[in-house]
């Protein structure tokens, strides 16, 4: 499906009729839709889950836990598979801490360098903690795996370049050398089809709100017999199966990684979510995310002092600068003129200043709401930004 072949969006997403929204990459819109399921959770079936047995708790669980099989079908995985977390940095974090238990020093830890802070900083302290051995690769992984690496832990798509790493290779490389492979896919999930068993990653995690889901909630993927072997992130309620006053027995999986009341609400939100994206088709969003990005790269190249630092094939976003005007100042100026993008260094500081050799980027994101016309805006307005330089 072509991009124009979307309908008109402004409808499910009001916030389009005041501004031209490209900040994708950091949050997604909200559809009307998904705010009237959270709204009838609080209206109509407010109450605590896998508690009460009143008609409120057992209503509010059987929702939660539909949310948990959509996105289990979602991206092929089991619903015993799926742990709910506050997003993607919290089950990054949760990996890092559970599994660097079993790591001792002289063990390997690779990443990429084009790696989003939540997956760089949690394993940089633990590897300083436990005199581990931080290793980073940019093309090529084989450069750098061992047979002392003991995970292998990348991005999906660069939050920055909108690079996508080639997972299933990943992995394979990774397997033949008994390395776990953990995929942030925060910038993955909300624009191509995942197929968890196809990749055979190890884990996989994503957040709601890059997705049209609410802040707040996010998603862990881990292959069944790995939940099971891990311990807990955190302690407290529903996580455990007994407790006496000397000791503790935990929970199946996933609830022994769900400490606490979680937020329904988001999770209940997240499932309405995944079925307005299946709606619309995830090929199709694809589609439309690649050819928005194409089109902003082949107008962004044609004015002069943009420099681009996204490949011409980016996944759903392009990150540029003007020479000699600052990125916030161009984000500014944008703004002035109802254009919504991001400026700074993306949280990913390290290829930013370290590989890019900039203080900071300004980046375009793109989801299928946006349209050609949107970039058409985009390129006028910065246009403006270099008059009023000049």
């Amino acid at each position: 499906m072509k991009q124009e072949m979307f309908k008109d969006f402004s409808i499910d997403f009001p916030i389009l009729k005041n501004v031209t929204y490209l900040d994708n990459g950091a949050t997604s819109l909200t559809p009307e839709c998904v705010v009237e399921a959270m709204n009838d959770y609080y209206r109509k079936f407010n109450a605590n889950i896998h508690r009460s047995i009143h008609k409120l708790g057992e209503k509010a669980t059987e929702e939660y836990e539909k949310s948990r099989v959509k996105i289990a079908s979602f991206i092929n995985a089991r619903p015993s598979e799926i742990v709910f977390t506050k997003g993607t940095t919290e089950s990054l974090n949760l990996l890092a801490y559970s599994l660097s238990k079993d790591l001792k020093e002289g063990d390997e830890i690779v990443l990429s360098k084009m790696e989003h802070h939540s997956n760089l900083v949690p394993w940089q302290q633990i590897a300083k903690e436990k005199n581990l051995k931080l290793k980073y690769f940019e093309d090529d992984i084989d450069d750098v795996i061992t047979d002392k690496t003991k995970i292998v832990s990348v991005t999906h798509v660069s939050n920055v370049l909108g690079r996508m790493n080639d997972i299933k290779l990943i992995a394979e490389k990774a397997h033949e050398k008994n390395a776990l492979v953990i995929v942030d896919s925060a910038q993955g999930v909300p624009h191509v089809k995942i197929d968890v068993e196809e990749l055979d990653v190890d884990f996989l995690a994503f957040s709601g709100h890059k997705m049209l889901g609410p802040t707040g909630v996010g998603v862990l993927y881990g292959k069944y017999k790995l939940l099971r072997k891990m311990k807990p992130f955190m302690y407290g309620g529903e996580m455990i199966s007994s407790v006496s006053f000397e000791n503790t027995e935990w929970n199946e999986v996933p609830h022994k990684f769900e400490a606490g009341t979680p937020n329904i609400a988001g999770v209940i939100g997240l499932g309405r979510a995944i079925e307005y994206l299946e709606e619309i088709g995830m090929d199709n969003i694809e589609e439309s995310s690649k050819e928005l990005a194409k089109y902003a790269y082949e107008k962004l190249k044609d004015i002069e002092n943009v420099e681009i630092y996204s490949d011409e094939d980016s996944n759903s976003l392009i990150s540029f600068n003007l020479k000699g005007i600052h990125a916030h100042d161009v984000a500014a100026i944008l703004d002035k003129q109802n254009i919504a993008v991001r400026a700074g260094h993306m949280c990913a500081m390290p290829l930013v200043k370290e590989v890019l050799k900039q203080q900071s980027v300004v980046r375009a994101s793109f989801y299928f709401y946006n349209t050609k016309e949107d970039i058409d805006l985009l390129v006028e307005g910065i246009k403006k930004v270099k008059e009023i330089f000049a």
